[in-house]
């Protein structure tokens, strides 16, 4: 079985290899249609960067920021070792997962949820609900009124009504 040929990332940027049957993921994923957007135009940074293109010719040509696309190079960089370890020939919905995690978005810093997945369900089906259900004369529900009922219902010890509302 003949080996992939690796291509390394040109330029003072972050070096990085690509493997040919990577390079084909990155190509079908570039044109696929039932990704999320921001997934899509992430491969086309990929690509360029491969074929030799310097960070501000990306940029420019995809429409993004030069940190923008040194952020994926060094992605790749880093990640090149996992992927290198999926790549198995026979599974090559892995090595697409595998690159699809990759360019997708990282936690990013802030404030932790307010709600748990518990408390989140009864939530949303309160909100559904109408105001008449729980015995409240009003017609539509409001923050206060919502954050009243949860708490009567025991979802919560406080809730605010701004969270509760969103």
């Amino acid at each position: 079985m003949r080996e992939d040929k690796e291509v390394a990332l040109a330029g003072s940027a972050a070096k990085g290899v690509i493997r040919e049957r990577q390079q084909k993921v990155l190509a079908k994923l570039s044109t696929a249609t039932t990704l999320a957007k921001r997934l899509v135009r992430r491969s086309p940074i990929l690509l360029l960067a491969f074929a030799g293109v310097a960070n501000q010719v990306i940029a420019r040509e995809v429409g993004r920021g030069r940190h923008q696309v040194g952020v994926w190079r060094r992605r790749w960089r880093d990640a090149f070792d996992n992927l290198i370890r999926i790549e198995c020939p026979e599974d090559p919905p892995a090595r697409r997962q595998a690159i699809e995690d990759l360019r997708g978005d990282q936690p990013r810093p802030g404030c932790p949820g307010k709600f748990t997945a518990e408390q989140r369900a009864p939530l949303i089906a309160l909100a559904c609900q109408p105001p008449e259900k729980s015995g409240r004369p009003i017609t539509h529900g409001t923050g206060p009124e919502r954050a009243d009922e949860a708490i009567a219902r025991g979802i919560g010890d406080s809730l605010s009504p701004s969270p509760v509302n969103r």
